[in-house]
């Protein structure tokens, strides 16, 4: 594949979020000691941004709980679908992939899976075209699946044609997504999910109901959800731990677990000595089929 064959007027610039993940990721990387809780460089390199660590989301301080929260989420998926290729599962669907760079960090897996990254047309043309001059290759198992979610296209049956194969399991995952969607529409998404084959994973991470947090970060919260309705993306659901395993068990999941920002600390910050920890606002929930 070469760059100007994907060179069209469709091609749209990530959105602004899409893009903080990635220099948070990278953020990680530059700032923090070693060893890392994940290593990922690339998201920024696609970036190309000119002197981005001068911007103020990337303040060291203001940063940190934030580039924690993001790199602790990534390895924790990164550790269900290692632990599921081993289990035998072949395909792995990334909803509202964004500047993911999974497929580009781990060959070594890559080469065992089909990987389906969903997202909007414009921001995967972008990313294709920056892969290309960057000189990575474009691998046949790693399936760009564009869809309009404004326009209410079903992401599902883009999926299917993409080549995913419905009777085989699958790890999919949905990580910042589920707060803006309206409770209905996520049991919606759950109940979709549930009928995946046997043997497969679904993880999404979801906000916690702000009377669950201490005051400092429900202060922070609060702060984040005005500025979010007041750029038109409203947060529309948050909810309990019990809620959320209610609404797993009620969609038909075999199995689900409630996984906090807690577990997270424990499993990958708690032995650091840098102060780098989760916060406790975002946590997953993990269902299986």
């Amino acid at each position: 594949m070469v760059a100007d064959k994907i060179s069209d007027n469709s091609i749209k610039a990530p959105e602004a979020t899409a893009v903080r993940v990635a220099l948070w990721r990278a953020l990680h990387v530059l700032l923090d000691p070693k060893p890392h809780v994940l290593t990922d460089d690339i998201g920024a390199k696609l970036v190309s941004e000119n002197n981005w660590q001068s911007r103020p989301d990337m303040n060291p301080g203001f940063s940190k709980p934030m580039r924690a929260s993001i790199v602790g989420r990534a390895r924790f998926i990164e550790d269900i679908v290692e632990e599921k290729i081993k289990q035998g599962v072949s395909q792995y669907v990334i909803l509202g992939a964004g500047l993911d760079t999974f497929a580009q960090r781990r060959p070594d897996i890559l080469s065992q899976i089909q990987i389906f990254e969903v997202d909007q047309l414009g921001p995967q043309k972008w990313k294709q075209k920056r892969l290309v001059e960057m000189g990575f290759v474009i691998p046949e198992n790693l399936h760009f699946v564009p869809v309009n979610f404004e326009a209410g296209e079903s992401w599902w049956k883009h999926l299917v044609s993409a080549g995913f194969d419905e009777k085989k399991p699958a790890v999919v995952v949905s990580t910042g997504v589920s707060m803006y969607l309206t409770k209905e529409t996520n049991l919606a998404t759950l109940q979709q999910m549930a009928q995946l084959a046997p043997g497969s994973v679904f993880a999404m991470t979801f906000m916690l109901a702000l009377d669950l947090l201490d005051s400092q970060e429900r202060s922070s919260m609060e702060f984040v959800m005005k500025k979010a309705d007041e750029s038109g993306t409203p947060f529309l659901s948050l909810f309990s731990p019990s809620q959320i395993l209610d609404m797993a068990k009620t969609a038909g999941f075999k199995t689900s677990q409630y996984v906090s920002g807690e577990d997270l600390y424990q499993r990958y910050f708690a032995t650091r000595k840098d102060g780098l920890r989760t916060g406790h606002a975002e946590a997953f929930l993990v269902a299986s089929t």
